[in-house]
């Protein structure tokens, strides 16, 4: 495999565990600010997390999946992350 393939593909699945994340927030109406507080974050900290500006780590995917009531595996693997 190609490095350029590779690194593709791997953007391609950050995109989408960022698109779970921000529809799970919105399905369960929590707003970046509130995220933020139970992250103990800055809001515009959050925002960055979920838009791909910083880098998560997986304590923070973790942290984030908890927040969510769900897993870091759902986060990752689901096409359509809304319940």
């Amino acid at each position: 495999m190609e490095i350029g393939i590779y690194n593709s593909t791997i953007d391609e699945k950050v995109s989408k565990t960022l698109s779970n994340i921000r529809q799970r927030r919105t399905y369960l109406n929590y707003s970046q600010e509130y995220m933020a507080l139970k992250l103990n974050i800055s809001q515009n900290a959050y925002s960055k997390i979920e838009r791909g500006l910083a880098q998560m780590t997986l304590q923070r995917l973790h942290e984030i999946a908890d927040v969510l009531l769900t897993t870091p595996q759902k986060l990752i693997t689901k096409d359509e992350m809304i319940s």
